[in-house]
């Protein structure tokens, strides 16, 4: 169980016309689709507490519970250990949800801003990416298609430091059975039909807190 002090310590379509030439091609989301992909991803007769098909372990699906006294509503706390993100809210409580983390040591615990935030978003794999894995990223090198096979899912919040986008993410998933586990290459997922209830309630200027995974915990001890 996930104690108070835990959670202090704690605490990644188409154009209906297509663009002429290949050099003005860019990866885009096509906004007609958009709610036929929400229903595609939405679980029939969805319940935020108890649907489940995607057979995750219970204590990931979304829960209320108190949040520790002085943390500022609206922000984001991700427990990299428990694999729960926890968005503060205005009564002294917070959503928690279940997440998944980087693998490996792609996971950058720190402090971020959440400049921006896409539904349905468009996806680049990073230079390092494409270099640690081409036969995975270098197809998409020019970019992919907002969908739900995209790998940032059907909502991503967008991590900066001041003014610098770190590439990281946090954002839905079509890989719903990683959560609670290490498969990014750096963001952190939620299940889609999850994120799609938090997205409208983050803030830009809100901040993202990310805490250290269970590997700098034992590097720190």
């Amino acid at each position: 169980m996930l104690t108070r002090r835990h959670f202090i310590l704690t605490t990644t379509a188409l154009f209906s016309a297509p663009i002429a030439g290949p050099a003005l091609a860019r990866p885009i989301s096509d906004q007609s689709k958009w709610s036929a992909w929400d229903a595609q991803v939405t679980p029939a007769n969805f319940d935020l507490a108890t649907s489940n098909p995607w057979g995750v372990h219970r204590r990931f699906l979304p829960q209320r519970v108190q949040a520790n006294d002085g943390l500022k509503p609206g922000d984001i706390h991700v427990d990299a250990v428990a694999r729960y993100l926890y968005h503060i809210q205005g009564d002294g409580t917070a959503m928690r949800y279940g997440a998944a983390i980087a693998r490996g040591n792609l996971y950058e615990p720190g402090t971020y801003n959440i400049k921006r935030k896409a539904k349905w978003p468009t996806w680049t794999p990073t230079k390092a990416m494409i270099e640690r894995d081409p036969q995975l990223f270098e197809q998409h090198a020019d970019g992919m298609n907002g969908g739900p096979r995209n790998p940032l899912g059907s909502r991503a919040l967008y991590l900066f430091v001041g003014n610098r986008d770190t590439y990281l993410r946090i954002h839905g998933t079509p890989y719903p059975r990683s959560i609670g586990g290490r498969a990014s290459s750096g963001c952190v997922r939620m299940i889609m039909a999850h994120i799609n209830q938090l997205y409208p309630n983050v803030t830009p200027g809100s901040t993202a807190f990310l805490y250290p995974s269970e590997d700098g915990l034992t590097a720190a001890s």
